[in-house]
């Protein structure tokens, strides 16, 4: 039997990544992406302005101070806003620049690979919100079929 370098069972691993195997590393990664918050912050940091309620997400990707983040995503708390972003820079999907003034000013922006999620993010963001009338509507249903 063959033996292989490391570069060569990272290269074997790869091609062997199974979300539906329980072992698989993807898994964690599925984990992360389908929180609530990386989904707003994504899209938020794909967006080039000011939101609006009832607007779409669009535009240009940006950068975005933490403060702004804080005040966009309603109901985040400051600890897991900071986690998310610190797991989201640990993934290599944004960057954290500080920039030294007085206060100090921290932006967060999308890399390649967090420009190659945010359409998807964003579009699953905008599916929840066009077709909640639809799911509200279902759950009633079945909550007065089931009760």
């Amino acid at each position: 039997m063959a033996t292989m370098t490391a570069a060569q069972q990272r290269a074997q691993a790869k091609v062997e990544y199974d979300a539906f195997l329980a072992v698989c590393p993807s898994r964690k990664l599925l984990d992360r992406l389908s929180d609530k918050w990386v989904t707003l912050i994504l899209a938020a940091l794909g967006s080039d302005s000011a939101h609006q309620p009832g607007t779409d997400c669009a535009g240009e990707p940006r950068s975005m101070r933490y403060s702004e983040l804080l005040r966009l995503l309603a109901g985040v708390s400051q600890k897991m806003l900071t986690q998310t972003l610190r797991s989201l820079e640990r993934d290599g999907l944004i960057t954290r620049t500080v920039t030294p003034t007085v206060p100090v000013t921290v932006t967060y922006e999308l890399t390649d690979l967090g420009l190659s999620l945010h359409e998807m993010m964003r579009g699953l963001k905008t599916w929840a919100e066009m077709h909640m009338d639809d799911v509200l509507a279902n759950r009633e249903t079945y909550d007065t079929r089931v009760a």
